[in-house]
């Protein structure tokens, strides 16, 4: 018997407001062909005053605690990845905590901006197989719009808020279910080409995303396809071995051009940037849990997880569901 972690439920959360590229055209200078043309993105959600990082991810918590048929006195570890935290502190992983109403456990949050989830993922994972928790809430989610230029179109046009969520529990398997391999990577050189321009320490101020497009959509197709590959020679795997990957939804673009890379079929890779656009540490949660509720993703299917984001940092995890 081997202990793992094994995925027990899914969940997610949008905020009320869904803003079309029409509509953001109003207010910037852009074009829904524009936008479409460049990144795929048709919609993204923008939450409203009353909702925030800990309340988005506290309604996608508790879908998930439904969907694996577990209470919130089960959980033991709380983790939310999110770069765009209610506060400096204390963690938003806290908040949600006394949100649903789960009594006293560990609770914390993890800063890799896009890559959050996946670096969350392996924390949790390692935690639940050397016992620390037997439940783990594992959540990702942002309010990007609060650290948007609106006045920048290379950026603005890009994100989305909104949180997804998994439960994660220790059991001991005989076969080959549950979290199968994590690999992270980070290389802060690169730190300049996409960042925030504030922060306690330095100006005091929340600030504002920065990005050099081009150089990160470089980077990004290179070291998603090179992290994709590694995972799955970690387990001996085959890109025709993988039922389903779930990317990072940052861009259509990089995400065709990672899958033709390593060779997988765009009819196995999970596809929401069109609906959401690139919600950071909560893409991958949201993308997760939408193609298992729309019965894409089934029990016994191996599924790859993939994001990249400022750090820059990266990171890939295989599991089978």
């Amino acid at each position: 018997m081997t202990r793992r972690a094994i995925l027990a439920g899914t969940g997610s959360s949008l905020p009320r407001t869904r803003v079309s590229n029409a509509e953001l055209a109003k207010r910037v200078d852009t074009s829904d062909e524009w936008i479409v043309e460049r990144t795929g993105i048709r919609f993204r959600h923008i939450a409203e005053p009353d909702e925030t990082t800990a309340t988005l991810g506290a309604a996608a918590a508790q879908q998930a605690l439904e969907a694996a048929g577990l209470s919130p006195e089960d959980i033991g570890l709380i983790i939310v990845a999110t770069a765009t935290p209610d506060n400096t502190f204390p963690a938003s992983a806290t908040k949600v905590q006394a949100l649903i109403g789960a009594p006293d456990c560990i609770a914390f949050d993890v800063a890799a901006v896009c890559s959050g989830f996946l670096y969350a993922v392996s924390v949790a994972d390692s935690m639940l197989r050397t016992g620390a928790a037997k439940h783990a809430l594992v959540i990702g989610s942002e309010t990007f719009s609060r650290i948007l230029d609106w006045e920048d179109r290379t950026t603005c046009v890009l994100f989305g808020d909104g949180a997804g969520a998994i439960l994660l529990s220790a059991e001991d398997v005989d076969d080959d279910r549950g979290i199968l391999a994590t690999r992270l990577h980070a290389e802060g050189k690169y730190s300049d080409m996409l960042y925030v321009d504030g922060g306690p320490s330095t100006t005091g101020t929340v600030g504002h995303v920065r990005m050099q497009g081009r150089e990160v959509f470089r980077h990004a197709v290179t070291n998603l396809a090179s992290v994709l590959g590694e995972v799955m020679a970690d387990v001996g795997l085959a890109a025709e071995d993988i039922d389903w990957v779930v990317p990072h939804q940052a861009n259509k673009r990089i995400i065709d051009a990672t899958a033709k890379k390593l060779g997988l079929p765009a009819e196995r890779v999970v596809l929401t940037v069109d609906q959401h656009a690139n919600t950071s540490a909560a893409s991958v949660p949201l993308a997760l849990d939408l193609a298992v509720r729309d019965g894409r993703i089934k029990r016994g299917d191996l599924v790859v997880l993939e994001a990249m984001g400022g750090g820059f940092t990266w990171g890939a995890a295989v599991l089978r569901i």
